[in-house]
């Protein structure tokens, strides 16, 4: 509701979708830089002394961007207020997941399951959320849908902060070691088996950032775009409609996604997902009409709840928990530094070729990420499965010759009945 708020305000008192998106884009920058900070001091000070000054800056200055806006202030004071508001957003998401990913660290296998109930809960407001402020900015004021976001985020972030009982313990920095124990533990360390300070040292989680900047480009094409479209067409109540279609798409491909049991790998299932993601968006630019840009949009949903899934599943089997929160933040920060370039692109080809113009951008970007990722695909491999039947020091590397089956590992892990293979 943020950044589609953000859109719709600043458009309504500008007038033009490329200022409109490139204040919203600066909110996103700024939450996309910021995120893993905050990930790094929950995981040093605990969630909860992270959160509530976070969730105080974000009220403050939500409404200070509100009020700017309002008045009639210059883009750059617009541009100037956006950071806080974007750098302060609660990272309740990674939260969450940190928090499944210790209260299930005795029963792995169930982690898949609760990664997809994680995010069908997320699509389900990125179903609600565009609806909800599209109709308040549309049927009561322009600046209602931010002005609900702030409310929202105040409230929700105070409830969930008061839950301490779930929260997980402060991570000491110390060393991490290939044979520390733990879910994830051994994989953590990456490719090398060494200790790492940061969890954006770990290979993978490189790897995944590229995908997450991909889907984070879908959504901030999708909204500009969306808006644009649907104001041209002289219907801008559709656009909430429209996105939450396309949200539908993801929430019921998660659903489906977390109901199965899988047996191919997390990184396969990735590139097949991304790649229906790809072909979804390829046609978008050239719908000329409702029903068509409904579907395809559905489907490029579709494409987006299992990709998220799959690279939340492979980032808590990469890293180790003391950097755990950091690295999911790493992927929502991406998600949102991708959705902002977005937002700013497709704002302004709107504005220099016409209103279809906006919707080149999500395939062009998640084209690209996808050839990258398919690159690097093997960087999303854990370094060394957690067996524990193996007594002494875990070895850094397969004990015997040759490569691993793709289709194959992990399976036992990666399988809803929290079964292990050695």
């Amino acid at each position: 509701m943020l950044t589609l708020g953000i859109v719709l305000l600043v458009e309504d008192t500008t007038g033009s979708f490329g200022a409109a998106g490139t204040v919203s884009a600066t909110a996103g920058v700024a939450m996309a830089l910021c995120a893993p900070r905050a990930g790094r001091l929950a995981d040093r000070f605990g969630q909860r002394a992270v959160l509530l000054p976070g969730i105080a800056l974000h009220a403050v200055s939500v409404a200070l961007l509100t009020s700017l806006a309002l008045s009639g202030a210059p883009l750059w004071a617009l541009l100037v207020t956006a950071v806080p508001a974007g750098a302060s957003v609660p990272q309740v998401g990674p939260m969450v997941r940190a928090r499944w990913a210790h209260l299930l660290r005795d029963r792995p296998g169930t982690l898949p399951t609760a990664a997809a109930l994680e995010s069908v809960t997320d699509e389900l407001t990125f179903v609600l959320g565009p609806v909800l402020a599209t109709a308040l900015c549309t049927g009561v004021h322009p600046a209602a849908g931010l002005a609900a976001e702030g409310v929202l985020t105040v409230v929700g972030g105070l409830l969930f902060a008061a839950r301490r009982r779930t929260q997980p313990p402060v991570q000491r920095r110390a060393r991490v070691t290939a044979d520390s124990g733990g879910a994830g533990g051994a994989a953590g360390t990456g490719t090398d088996g060494g200790p790492h300070a940061s969890a954006l040292s770990v290979p993978g989680v490189r790897v995944l950032i590229v995908a997450f900047l991909g889907v984070g480009a879908v959504f901030g094409g999708m909204q500009v775009s969306l808006a644009a479209y649907t104001e041209h067409i002289g219907q801008p109540d559709l656009n909430g409609v429209l996105y939450g279609i396309f949200a539908a798409g993801n929430m019921l491909a998660g659903l489906g996604y977390g109901a199965l049991t899988w047996r191919s790998s997390p990184r396969r299932r990735l590139l097949v997902s991304y790649g229906l993601l790809v072909l979804a968006t390829a046609p978008l630019w050239a719908v000329d009409s409702v029903v068509p840009l409904a579907v395809l949009g559905l489907l490029a949903g579709a494409g987006i709840g299992p990709s998220l899934i799959t690279g939340f599943t492979l980032v808590e089997r990469l890293t180790p928990p003391t950097v755990r929160t950091e690295a999911f933040t790493w992927l929502t920060g991406a998600v949102a530094l991708g959705q902002a370039g977005a937002a700013t692109a497709a704002g302004q080809l709107v504005d220099g070729f016409g209103t279809n113009a906006g919707f080149a951008v999500p395939p062009l970007v998640t084209a690209l990420a996808l050839v990258i990722v398919a690159v690097l695909r093997g960087r999303l491999v854990p370094a060394a499965p957690d067996t524990p039947v193996v007594k002494g020091p875990v070895p850094s590397r397969p004990s015997r010759p040759g490569p691993v089956r793709d289709g194959r590992e992990d399976s036992g892990q990666d399988s809803g009945r929290g079964t292990r293979r050695g």
